[in-house]
């Protein structure tokens, strides 16, 4: 089997971005729980959901967060890039329904090294800021 692997260090630009985009559902959040051990009533419990500040359920913070894995790892670099560091800083809930996109840009190219320190924003359909941050990666080398 064939894959071609995704952009070098010397092919990718600043200012470059991809994005993918999800609409989180009830079942996500419960496949979530069930992988990540992540049982909290804010999460899967309605009654005790409504006694929080959201009203109503919310996803868990890390299920937004990981759709950026297919961005880095399929789309920029792509295929064979190595995630160093991520950072996230939420700024917003997730709640069922909520259709999050997900968005890496290159911001800076570490010579050094050859790593790319990418920007990071996740978005809902209301284009609100749920959740920022930045990665550092290793991109494919060809």
């Amino acid at each position: 089997m064939d894959f071609e692997l995704g952009k070098s260090y010397d092919e990718l630009q600043i200012g470059e971005e991809a994005s993918f985009t999800k609409t989180i559902t009830e079942t996500d959040v419960y496949l979530f729980a069930g992988i990540s051990g992540d049982f909290n009533p804010m999460h899967v419990n309605e009654e005790f959901a409504k006694t929080t500040p959201f009203k109503t359920r919310i996803a868990h913070g890390a299920l937004p967060q990981s759709l950026i894995a297919p961005v880095l790892g399929t789309k920029l670099p792509g295929l064979g890039t190595v995630a160093v560091e991520i950072s996230c800083r939420f700024k917003g809930p997730t709640f069922f329904g909520d259709t999050i996109t997900a968005k890496a840009e290159v911001a800076e190219k570490l010579e050094k090294k050859r790593w790319v320190r990418m920007a990071l924003t996740w978005t809902n359909q209301r284009e609100e800021t749920i959740a920022e941050g930045e990665a550092v990666v290793v991109p494919p080398q060809k």
